[in-house]
């Protein structure tokens, strides 16, 4: 033993390793460099990564073989709903501008919009949609726990964060017991927002004999370690005929009235009857399959009243649904004569939808964008501030509310048009994560979230341009250098 550990150390010292691992370097680099260079779409994103793996030798190549590479999309494809196939627009059968009556249902300036959807999403318009907002926990979540415990065949929920608190526990508690009527539960949550709470809610739902599964899990082998490229939608389905959606995530914190939450977070939420629950249960259902291989049956749209809002399910995220609601937004902002009214929690746009937003103010299109004056993600926050000044330079106004902490997504366009969901303004949401929007053409509700709008408007305060344009220095090379990482905020 002792004469082969002799031989080995003699190897060991007598080989010219800079001679074997620089050729070996060389190789790894132009091969990982390659392939971020081949399938990045994002050129930030593209030579982001070729300088990890070029600067930082072996260790640059393995990160991006951890980190860099999408295997989620050519996963997801396996589970998706082929839509190559579907119509376009008013060919499908049950598009609601085929109906005798439909003359108008879209209004013509916004008909360049409802198109690129039609193009991009192959889902058709619906009509005869209700939808009735909800704001923050204090209604959404009665309303949720209340449709839960009248279910009669199926509840299916997905959440990015499921905290286990009492709010939490609450839900787990009605899913239980309609799951002991007899009732079909399925639970989806995000694997990384699970971990907000440091006991996961998995072992109470798991306890409680609920079918439950994690989305894209992290783990060490296969590599799935992404950060990115979650499950940030946020749905509760009974019996296909109830459907909520929006920002809210299941969490005490959204519970705004106790002065006692400290980590308090204002938001809104939607709950929707009618044919637009049929859409929002074949998105889910395709997450179900991508999660756990199981194909669960949708049946047939149930009658529904008639009248109500126009509505049509838009997802994006970093598989076939990549740069939808991207080029869905940009879309609106072009046909927007009027006004456009945008509140989000998290504002890191594109250079495309910039420029989209200072082309409709030049235009003389009233565009505000209504931000949290305290963001739970300072750095986010910071980052968005180096943004501002070239906006409001074009006319774009600028104001921040007060707390408690908004995360409310919400787009209204002209009082006619209204898009809700999951979806911030940022790379993560427009890029990275799996979200789901609704876009509703529907005057009255375009007109009550104005309203909402307009009444958090006049309590913020306004961003000037010579201050977004002339901070602190100190402040100035903070919100910079944010800003530079914000591809991979």
């Amino acid at each position: 033993m002792k004469a082969q550990l002799a031989t080995l150390q003699d190897f060991v010292v007598g080989v010219d390793w800079a001679a074997v691992l620089l050729p070996l370097w060389l190789t790894v680099a132009v091969g990982t460099a390659g392939h971020a260079l081949l399938s990045k779409r994002d050129a930030r994103a593209a030579w982001g990564w070729i300088a990890v793996c070029w600067l930082f030798p072996f260790a640059g190549p393995l990160l991006y073989f951890f980190f860099g590479i999408n295997r989620i999309r050519t996963h997801a494809r396996r589970f998706s709903v082929d839509r190559s196939g579907r119509m376009i627009g008013s060919a499908h059968a049950s598009d609601a501008r085929r109906a005798a009556e439909a003359t108008g249902v879209v209004p013509g300036w916004l008909d360049e919009v409802a198109r690129t959807a039609d193009v991009l999403t192959r889902r058709p318009l619906l009509g005869d949609n209700q939808v009735e907002p909800l704001h923050d926990g204090e209604q959404a979540f009665p309303r949720m726990l209340a449709a839960i415990e009248a279910a009669r065949e199926t509840v299916w929920l997905a959440s990015y964060i499921f905290d286990n608190d009492a709010v939490g526990r609450s839900f787990v508690a009605a899913l239980a017991a309609a799951r002991r009527r007899g009732v079909q539960v399925r639970v989806l949550i995000d694997d990384v927002g699970e971990r907000y709470s440091l006991r996961r809610i998995g072992t109470a739902l798991r306890a409680a004999g609920l079918d439950f599964a994690r989305f894209n899990p992290l783990r060490l082998l296969p590599p799935s370690l992404h950060l990115n490229l979650r499950n940030h939608r946020k749905l509760l389905l009974i019996d296909h005929e109830t459907g909520f959606t929006g920002g809210m995530n299941l969490s005490a914190r959204h519970l705004t009235a106790d002065p006692g939450n400290r980590r308090r977070v204002a938001d809104l939420h939607f709950a929707l009857r009618g044919p637009i629950v049929q859409q929002m249960s074949e998105v889910f259902a395709e997450d179900w399959a991508f999660a756990t291989r199981e194909r669960l049956t949708l049946p047939p749209a149930p009658p529904c009243e008639a009248g109500g809002a126009i509505a049509r399910v838009i997802t994006d995220g970093p598989n076939e649904d990549l740069d939808q609601l991207n080029l869905v937004l940009q879309a609106t902002l072009a046909a927007a004569r009027r006004e456009v009214l945008i509140m989000t929690p998290y504002f890191l746009p594109s250079p495309e939808l910039i420029a989209a937003l200072q082309g409709a103010a030049l235009r003389g299109v009233r565009t505000v964008v209504l931000l949290p004056a305290h963001n739970n993600l300072p750095y986010v926050d910071w980052a968005m501030r180096h943004q501002l000044g070239q906006l409001l330079e074009r006319g774009v106004r600028v104001r921040f509310q007060p707390g408690p902490f908004c995360h409310s997504k919400l787009v209204v366009v002209d009082h006619a048009y209204t898009l809700i969901g999951s979806a911030n303004w940022d790379p993560r949401s427009l890029l990275l994560n799996f979200e789901l929007n609704v876009e509703l053409y529907d005057p009255a509700l375009a007109r009550q979230m104005a309203a909402h709008f307009l009444e958090r408007w006049q309590l913020s305060e306004e961003l000037l341009l010579r201050d977004a344009q002339h901070p602190p220095f100190a402040q100035r090379v903070r919100n910079a250098l944010c800003w530079l990482f914000s591809p991979y905020l």
